[in-house]
């Protein structure tokens, strides 16, 4: 409806009102007219035909896509991957059957990705009203991305973006204009175009970036070395961590264009850029004194880049993270700067240093400061009082979406108790690429959610083989998504700095193989902070076997307390990991039970070096201590809630009140003044006495205390009454 003309905005669409430019309608096609529909890889040999002749037909409504019809099965298909000839339309008789054919398989149909399509593809009936998340998706067909610089010169804000990123590279002085090398392989540049978004859906940006053909480079003549560290993902939730106990604040800065900034140490040549070439040399190329997107080495470049430039400033690189930078002094940790690629992590004891450093950075790169840090990797991250939280919510949201399970039935925990999946038995097979997609969308959720992870990582060990009972069972995980949208990871102040371990196993777990599974998680202070569920590889002949293996998680720990060290919190003794079996932290501790241990790995027996040297110290724990056990077997609803709590995880919630009372006197005042403001009246109660009745106040559930509507008529107590959980009763509704 945006993209039809109203009388209430001249000459314009609502569409083009809200957003400021026109809605484009490349998308309609012809109707009636031949089409040609991309086959994927998988679903044919490299002998087959690349795509099938059919009939375009219309607009699927319950997916993005076009309907064409196969006049060879019958079938209507939806798919995103299609190539049009509205010139074209089909021959009943059959003459130009052949001709089609040819057509379909000389034509150049390099689609970048590709949905599957379905047979005997029916609209379904649209029931109920669009979420408004629909109508953004919709609106967004109309914003058509371009493909080249030809499709993307039509439209001026495309035009403004390119302009905006040449000057981007002019300012950075990236190249200069020579003349053409004889004897140098020049290489070609392409145009990336993308609309960028707001999280509801708005447009944000036209975004265009000036790409090298980094495919045609080759080993030892336009590059060397390729590889450039990121951060871990457990260093920054260990860095999150740290934080909480120091109650510092973590500042996000953004390098705009951060490839640019990378210096070149090879001999590159490039073309100039379709649409902007300079009149009177356009026989000259470009040389690169910096890198550029695309180029193989850009990612090397920008990271010897920053290394430089922060050891110039006095910091110090972690021998364990390279990309951890620290600047400190004897007494204090000043500043610690975390990289991924464009986005910078600081936080340090003064705020003071942190400025300076930010008018540094901002001297030297073109950056963004963002402040605080509230969003990186989709990881949403609330600092406050309370500690540091974080979650993946909206990402939990999309992924929910993205699959159709918005409205799905929430269930308590991931996996059902006595749940076993299998890769052996006679059922029918799903779409390996949807289950690969859900498998892989739960993974990366599992960045801040530890109770999905032995769900998550059971999954996809079945990637190969998928099936609907896998399938169903990542449904479950999903619907358990749903339940649990606010969990997180609270990181708060404890009194001691300590790191801990846990350690667990579940022994012969997998049916399959019976081989079992290991499990560690790791506290600083109280909250975890790094979590792993492995299959273990060698199959164990008994429980302490089993144990024993998964204790070899201690490798994770000696990496821990090298990071801290290196942080100015070195860990002066012995990082427990707590084992819940004794014959095991006997092994580990002595050379017991020969008989039983001699057919074990050596490289198992890493674990007695770390003893001995007193980087590690194994204890026994009772089973119902061990928080790892989340980590390796499905467990009954209330186990697996206790455990939740147990490593940390919470919801995304206000902080909350000193006290119960208090969190009673805040909720009764609020629904009062609501009542109050709606024409309700309380008779027998004072909002200035809102409280326990155990502690000589009133409750509004007390007899003495009545609701009486804005007409005079009282209201019933069983009509409004709401129970939550702490002293007292509260009006909930009238």
């Amino acid at each position: 409806m945006e993209c039809l003309p109203t009388h209430a905005v001249k000459d314009k669409t609502p569409f083009e009102a809200w957003h400021g430019l026109k809605p484009t309608v490349s998308h309609l096609k012809i109707f009636g007219c031949v089409c040609y529909v991309f086959v994927p890889a998988e679903r044919r040999t490299k002998l087959e035909k690349r795509s099938v002749p059919c009939i375009f037909v219309g607009y699927s409504s319950d997916k993005k896509g076009y309907r064409v019809y196969d006049p060879s099965t019958r079938n209507i298909l939806v798919s995103r991957d299609i190539r049009f000839d509205e010139e074209r339309t089909w021959n009943w008789d059959g003459s130009n059957a052949c001709q089609l054919e040819e057509d379909s398989a000389e034509g150049n149909l390099e689609l970048a990705e590709s949905e599957p399509s379905s047979g005997n593809v029916d609209d379904l009936p649209v029931r109920g009203t669009r979420s408004i998340a629909d109508v953004y998706q919709r609106c967004n067909v109309a914003i058509v991305e371009p493909s080249n610089y030809k499709e993307a010169a039509k439209d001026m804000y495309w035009k403004r973006a390119m302009e905006a990123e040449l000057d981007m590279i002019q300012k950075n002085q990236t190249w200069d204009l020579v003349k053409r090398p004889e004897k140098k392989k020049v290489i070609g540049v392409r145009w990336v175009f993308r609309a960028k978004f707001n999280a509801d859906g708005s447009l944000n940006k036209h975004k265009a970036r000036l790409v090298v053909k980094g495919y045609s480079q080759q080993y030892g003549i336009d590059f060397e070395e390729t590889f450039a560290p990121v951060a871990r993902l457990d260093t920054i939730k260990l860095l999150l961590s740290l934080a909480a106990q120091k109650q510092w604040r973590i500042h996000h800065l953004d390098v705009k264009s951060a490839f640019l900034n990378g210096y070149l140490k090879e001999e590159i040549y490039v073309e100039q850029p379709d649409g902007f070439q300079i009149q009177g040399h356009e026989d000259k190329v470009y040389r690169l004194k910096k890198a550029m997107y695309g180029l193989k080495q850009a990612p090397r470049a920008w990271y010897d880049r920053i290394d430089t430039y922060l050891s110039r400033l006095g910091f110090e690189k972690s021998l364990s993270e390279p990309t951890l930078f620290v600047k400190k002094s004897k007494e204090e940790t000043l500043l610690i700067v975390s990289i991924y690629v464009d986005d910078l992590l600081v936080t340090g004891s003064k705020d003071v240093i942190i400025d300076e450093f930010k008018a540094q950075m901002q001297e030297a790169f073109d950056m963004t400061d963002l402040g605080t840090m509230t969003y990186l990797l989709g990881m949403e991250v609330n600092q406050s009082d309370r500690g540091i939280f974080i979650s993946q919510q909206a990402f939990a949201l999309k992924i929910l979406d993205k699959f159709g399970m918005q409205n799905c039935k929430p269930v308590s925990t991931p996996m059902a108790q006595s749940e076993k999946l299998s890769s052996i038995g006679d059922y029918e097979k799903v779409d390996e690429r949807e289950y690969r997609s859900v498998v892989g969308c739960l993974l990366y959720l599992t960045t801040t959610r530890p109770d999905s992870m032995h769900a998550v990582s059971l999954l996809a060990r079945f990637m190969h083989c998928s099936n609907v009972v896998h399938f169903k069972a990542a449904k479950r995980v999903l619907r358990y998504i749903k339940r649990t949208l606010r969990l997180g990871v609270l990181f708060k102040k404890e009194k001691q700095l300590k790191l801990v371990g846990y350690s667990d196993s579940d022994w012969a777990g997998c049916i399959d193989d019976m081989m079992s599974t290991s499990g560690y998680v790791y506290t600083l202070g109280s909250s975890v902070f790094c979590w792993s569920s492995k299959k273990q590889q060698t199959v164990a002949q008994s429980t302490a076997e089993a144990e024993y293996i998964a204790a070899a998680a201690v490798n994770q720990a000696i990496w821990l307390r090298k990071l801290l060290c290196d942080l100015n919190e070195e860990q002066l003794d012995a990082t427990e990991i707590l084992v819940d079996n004794q014959s095991a932290v006997a092994i580990a501790k002595n050379p017991v039970f020969h008989g039983k241990t001699k057919h074990f790995k050596i490289k198992f027996h890493f674990i007695r070096e770390a003893e001995q040297s007193r980087e590690v110290n194994l204890v026994n724990c009772c089973s119902k201590d061990q928080l790892a056990d989340i980590l390796t077997k499905p467990l009954s609803t209330a186990r697996f809630e206790a455990l939740r709590i147990s490593i940390g995880e919470s919801r995304n919630e206000p902080a909350k009140m000193k006290s119960q009372t208090d969190q009673f006197h805040g909720i009764c005042n609020w629904k009062i003044k609501s009542l109050n403001a709606r024409g309700y009246k309380f008779q027998g109660l004072q909002p200035s006495t809102v409280g326990n009745s155990s502690e000589g106040g009133h409750s509004p559930y007390a007899p003495t205390v009545s609701l009486i509507r804005p007409g005079g008529t009282p209201v019933s107590q069983a009509m409004w009454a709401f129970e939550m959980g702490s002293p007292g009763r509260v009006p909930a509704r009238v």
